[in-house]
């Protein structure tokens, strides 16, 4: 057998190659949408991919079905009792399919989505003790799916809760205790609240360690699973909406228009979004007016699209060589009306210095010494509930990042405006849609709320 998890940091996300030596058929299971990664490796590997398998309608990425199905030929698989627009295979519960030795079970677990599907994978097909299973957004490491994302419309999340409870004990946990667990998200994914960094258990690991399958009954689960859900993303209902659709396939490879800067004086012009997708520090030294920053070097589709509407056009700056990876990330949340980017950005706003705006960032001292002197200083936390939980600094109106666009009524735009975060990534991004909104005096904390911590802590 062929075993492959590809694992995507940015959205947290793996994805499988599964092959039989002995025939080359293989299979790919959820995808990323730029398919090129699986398509090399299968073809280096001697592997024919005969069938893409959704283990469910994906929300938090725009799955690589269609592209993999018209790169190869392959059919698309989603459990049986989903629907799509596009032709593809329902696959039965307990059905085997057999790729040569390698053999295939699927098992229907609903309860993060009612279509959702986990895959038993065996290197021989009367093998005891499985290789492993590919548990979707089932059951994670450390945690399991979320029940309440909107793909899931038409069910109350403590509905789903109840239904992901009996597909876990009666279907993952009756696996022998040495079955290992390949996931479909890790740490950081918002479809969850616990993942684990790690990307790989086994069923006796979690059975002994998984909050969620430690709970006693069902009743404490439900009230576990559905407590403490951080917002998710808006884009997420795009999406979902998106991977059961009959959409246009993704190009890779070619890189969106050059655009001269009267070309992008005219589309943002007309209505395009500036995505500055630059780190925060080259932002903050010169930016166009109105650009939101969400830097490529973090969770990048992640908060674009929790920030930028997702029916926006948008036009790109970015560092020279990133344009394609700008623009394929955020092909990978479904955002494919990005219409060009401005070529060689800094030598752009150096020779045309009247239209580059500025950011402040506040080191934690300089932020103590505004705070003392700024009695009416607006003070924004754009961390998640669970981080906010922890401590953040007093006086602080607690919205996150993904939230932040649609809860402006409740900041003041005339009031001196400090943003903060974590380390200082969402608080640019933060900061930038405040700026954006009309907020004329926004800065944000370098290094967030954690730099403020070790200012306070005491000098031993």
């Amino acid at each position: 057998m062929k075993f492959t998890q590809y694992y995507l940091d940015c959205l947290s996300q793996a994805s499988y190659l599964i092959g039989d030596e002995t025939t080359g058929r293989a299979v790919v299971v959820d995808p990323r949408r730029d398919v090129g990664i699986y398509l090399r490796d299968a073809e280096a590997e001697g592997l024919t991919i005969e069938l893409v398998i959704e283990t469910h309608f994906h929300a938090d990425f725009v799955s690589g079905h269609l592209e993999l199905a018209a790169a190869t030929g392959a059919e698309i698989g989603f459990s049986s009792v989903a629907s799509t627009e596009f032709g593809s295979r329902p696959l039965g519960d307990d059905e085997r399919i057999s790729l040569g030795e390698v053999e295939l079970e699927i098992r229907h677990t609903p309860g993060h989505t009612p279509e959702s599907l986990c895959i038993v994978v065996r290197e021989n097909a009367d093998d005891e003790v499985p290789y492993g299973v590919l548990t979707g957004d089932t059951l994670f490491i450390g945690d399991v799916g979320r029940p309440d994302l909107l793909s899931s419309v038409g069910f109350t999340r403590a509905e789903l809760a109840g239904q992901l409870y009996t597909s876990l004990h009666t279907r993952l946990l009756t696996l022998p205790d040495a079955t290992r667990v390949f996931p479909g998200h890790g740490a950081g994914s918002a479809c969850g609240k616990n993942l684990s960094a790690d990307t790989v258990s086994t069923i006796g690991e979690q059975r002994a360690s998984n909050y969620a399958l430690l709970a006693p009954d069902e009743a404490t689960f439900v009230a576990l699973v559905t407590e403490g859900l951080a917002p998710a993303p808006s884009y997420f209902a795009h999406d979902a909406v998106l991977n059961r659709s009959l959409r246009e396939v993704l190009d890779e490879t070619t890189p969106p228009a050059k655009l001269d800067l009267v070309e992008f004086d005219a589309m943002v012009a007309d209505g395009a979004v500036i995505v500055d997708a630059r780190s925060p520090k080259d932002f903050a030294l010169g930016h166009f007016a109105g650009s939101i920053n969400v830097g490529l070097s973090g969770r990048y589709a992640e908060f674009a699209g929790s920030v930028v509407p997702t029916n926006a056009a948008i036009v790109l700056v970015v560092d020279d060589g990133l344009e394609i990876e700008a623009r394929n990330r955020l092909g990978r949340i479904g955002f494919d009306r990005v219409l060009g980017y401005l070529a060689d950005p800094v030598d752009v706003l150096a020779d045309n210095r009247e239209w580059a705006k500025q950011g402040r960032r506040l080191t934690a001292r300089e932020f103590a010494t505004l705070r003392q002197a700024t009695p009416e200083l607006q003070l924004v936390d754009v961390r998640n509930p669970g981080e906010v939980a922890l401590g953040t600094i007093d006086g602080a109106v607690a919205i996150p990042v993904a939230q932040l666009p649609d809860r402006l009524a409740e900041l003041d735009p005339a009031l001196p405006t400090v943003v903060f975060c974590a380390g200082g990534y969402r608080s640019s991004v933060g900061a930038s849609v405040l700026r954006g909104a009309g907020f004329a005096d926004v800065s944000d904390i370098l290094g967030g709320y954690a730099s403020w911590s070790e200012l306070l802590a005491p000098v031993e």
